[in-house]
C-alpha cells in the first residue's frame, strides 16, 4: 500500500511538473505573440497588457520567483510574505531563460542596464487587508508600441517598466519606488521627466503619460534616476527643448539669485517697517506701493525656498503647497505692477475727478484676489499641476555631453505655464510699456508747456528709471530668451529681476526725501512769509 501511494505521489508530482510547464509555454507564446502583433487599435494593445498581467498573477511555479523572456519583453513573479523586507532587481543580475524563438530574434531589440527597487512599505496596506501570500509581477518592454500617446512621445532608450502587486494598487508611498535607466546617448536639446502609463489620461481614454508621483534625478551623466510613490508602468520621457541652460552658468546664476533676492528681502521688510512706523497721513498711492513690496516680498522668500523643497526627503504635498503659493505670488506681483501703471495713468491722465470709492479696498481685492482665484482654480481642476518642476541643464563630460537636471517646484502644466504665467505676465509687460510710454510722453509735453530749464534733465532721468522700475518694465526680459539672445536675457533677466525689491526701495528711499525736501521747503517758505514786515 505505501508503494502505491508513493507511486500515486509521484504521478501527481510529474502531473503537476508538466500541467506548469505547459503555463509558462503558454505564458511565453502570449509574449511572444505580443511582440509581433501590429493592432491598429490601442484597446487591443491595454487588452493584451491587461490578459498579460492576470496570467502572471495567477500562474504556480515552485520556488520564489519566476522569469520569462522574449526578445523584446520580460517578464517576472515573485512570491512576496508579510515580512517584506525590500527587494531590488537589477538586469545585470536577472535570470536569463531560453527565449520563446530562435536566437536570430534577440538582435531585434538590445536590452541595456535597467534596476527597480522596492521599498519594504510595499506590502503594508495589502497586509491589513488580507494577510498572507502575495504576488509581484515585473513586465518589462524594449518596444514602446504598446504604450503611443497622442503626441507618439520618444522614451529613452524606448524602455517601459511595469510593476504590479497583487491584492490591490500600491500608492502614495512615503518611501518611493527608485527606477534606474541607463543609456550611452547624447541628450543635447531634450528635457528628461520621469513619468507613468495613466490610462484614461487627457483626451485619450486608453491612456497617456503622467509626472504625477515621480521625481526625477541624475546621479551621473548616463543615469536617469526615477523615484515614484506608487506602483505601474514607467519610462523616461524625452521632450525636445532647444533653449537648455549651459551648467557652466548655473552656479554663478544661482549666486546671483540668491544675493539678489536676499537683498530684496531685507529692502522689502525695511520698507514696509518704515511705511507702518511713519506717523504722516498715508494716502492710497503710499498704500498701492506698499501692496507691491509686499507681493514682492512674498515672491522672494518663496522662490528661494522652492529649490531645498523640491529635494526628494520633502514631502511631495509640501512642493506642491510651495509651487502653489510661488505662483500666487508671481501672479500678485504681476497684478499690483498694472495696478500700479493704471494708478499712474489716473495721477497724470484724469487730475480732475479722479476720486473712487474705497479704491484702495476696490484694488487689495484685484491685486490679491484674482490670483488666488487663478490657483484655487488650478488645484481643484487637478492638483498635479504644481509640484517639481525640471530643468535642464547640460554639461560637457569628459565623454561627451551630459544631461543633468535641477528641481524646483513650480508649475508643471504647460498649458498652465503657457496662459498663467507667460501669457499674464505679457499682457502685464505690455500694459505697463504702453502706460510708461505714455507717460514719458505726458511728462515731455509738460515740461516744454512749462519751457523748463535743461537743469532738470537729471531729475527727468531719474524720474523715468524710477517709473521703469515701477511698472516692473524688466520682467519682459522673459520674452528674449532665445537664439543669440538667450545668455545676456538670463544675466539681465536675474540680475534685474531679483533686485527687484531693491530698486522699489531706492525709488521709495527717493521719493521719501523728494517729499521731505518739499514739506521742508514750505515750512522755511512759511517761516519767511511771517517774519518778513
Amino acid at each position: 500500500m505505501d508503494h502505491c501511494g508513493t507511486l500515486f505521489l509521484c504521478l501527481c508530482l510529474l502531473t503537476l511538473q508538466n500541467a506548469t510547464a505547459e503555463t509558462w509555454k503558454e505564458l511565453l507564446s502570449y509574449m511572444e505573440n505580443m511582440q509581433v502583433s501590429r493592432a491598429r487599435s490601442p484597446f487591443f494593445y491595454l487588452r493584451q497588457l491587461h490578459q498579460l498581467e492576470q496570467m502572471l498573477l495567477n500562474t504556480s511555479f515552485p520556488g520564489y520567483n519566476l522569469t520569462l523572456q522574449t526578445p523584446a519583453i520580460q517578464s517576472l513573479a515573485f512570491k512576496l510574505s508579510c515580512n517584506f523586507s525590500g527587494l531590488s532587481l537589477s538586469s545585470a543580475t536577472l535570470k536569463r531563460v531560453p527565449q520563446a524563438r530562435g536566437q536570430h530574434a534577440r538582435g531585434q531589440y538590445a536590452w541595456g542596464q535597467h534596476a527597480m527597487q522596492f521599498p519594504a512599505e510595499l506590502t503594508q496596506d495589502a497586509c491589513k487587508t488580507r494577510p498572507g501570500e502575495l504576488r509581484l509581477i515585473c513586465i518589462y518592454f524594449s518596444n514602446a508600441h504598446f504604450f503611443k500617446d497622442e503626441n507618439n512621445s520618444s522614451l529613452l532608450n524606448n524602455y517601459v517598466l511595469g510593476a504590479q502587486l497583487s491584492h490591490g494598487h500600491v500608492n502614495n508611498l512615503r518611501d518611493p519606488v527608485n527606477i534606474s535607466f541607463w543609456h550611452n546617448q547624447s541628450l543635447e536639446g531634450y528635457t528628461l521627466s520621469c513619468v507613468f502609463w495613466k490610462e484614461g489620461a487627457r483626451k485619450q481614454p486608453w491612456g497617456g503619460w503622467s509626472p504625477e508621483g515621480c521625481r526625477t534625478e541624475q546621479p551621473s551623466h548616463s543615469q536617469v534616476l526615477c523615484r515614484c510613490n506608487h506602483l505601474t508602468y514607467f519610462a523616461v520621457l524625452m521632450q525636445f527643448s532647444p533653449a537648455l541652460v549651459p551648467a557652466e552658468l548655473l552656479a554663478p546664476l544661482t549666486y546671483i539669485s540668491l544675493v539678489g533676492c536676499s537683498i530684496s528681502i531685507v529692502a522689502s521688510l525695511i520698507t514696509v517697517l518704515l511705511h507702518f512706523h511713519s506717523r504722516k497721513k498715508i494716502d492710497s498711492l503710499a498704500r498701492i506701493h506698499m501692496n507691491l513690496h509686499a507681493s514682492v516680498l512674498l515672491l522672494n522668500i518663496t522662490f528661494l525656498l522652492s529649490p531645498a523643497f523640491a529635494m526628494s526627503p520633502v514631502p511631495q504635498s509640501a512642493c506642491t503647497a510651495l509651487a502653489a503659493a510661488l505662483h500666487y505670488a508671481l501672479l500678485s506681483c504681476l497684478t499690483w505692477m498694472a495696478i500700479e501703471g493704471f494708478n499712474l495713468y489716473l495721477l497724470l491722465g484724469r487730475v480732475y475727478n479722479i476720486y473712487i470709492r474705497r479704491y484702495v479696498l476696490k484694488l487689495g481685492v484685484l491685486g490679491w484676489g484674482v490670483p488666488a482665484l487663478l490657483v484655487l482654480l488650478c488645484l481643484s481642476v487637478k492638483s498635479s499641476v504644481y509640484g517639481p518642476h525640471t530643468i535642464p541643464v547640460f554639461n560637457s563630460w569628459e565623454n561627451g555631453t551630459g544631461f543633468q537636471n535641477m528641481s524646483m517646484c513650480w508649475v508643471r502644466s504647460p498649458v498652465v505655464h503657457s496662459v498663467l504665467v507667460m501669457g499674464y505676465g505679457g499682457l502685464t509687460s505690455l500694459f505697463n510699456l504702453v502706460v510708461l510710454a505714455w507717460a514719458l510722453w505726458t511728462l515731455r509735453r509738460l515740461r516744454v508747456r512749462a519751457d523748463a530749464p535743461n537743469a532738470r534733465a537729471c531729475h527727468d532721468t531719474v524720474t523715468v528709471l524710477g517709473l521703469t522700475v515701477l511698472l516692473g518694465t524688466t520682467w519682459a526680459l522673459a520674452f528674449f530668451s532665445f537664439g543669440i539672445f538667450l545668455l545676456p536675457q538670463l544675466f539681465l533677466f536675474t540680475i534685474l529681476n531679483s533686485l527687484y525689491g531693491f530698486f522699489l526701495f531706492l525709488w521709495f528711499c527717493s521719493q521719501r526725501c523728494r517729499s521731505e525736501a518739499e514739506a521742508k521747503a514750505q515750512v522755511e517758505a512759511f517761516s519767511s512769509s511771517q517774519t518778513t514786515p
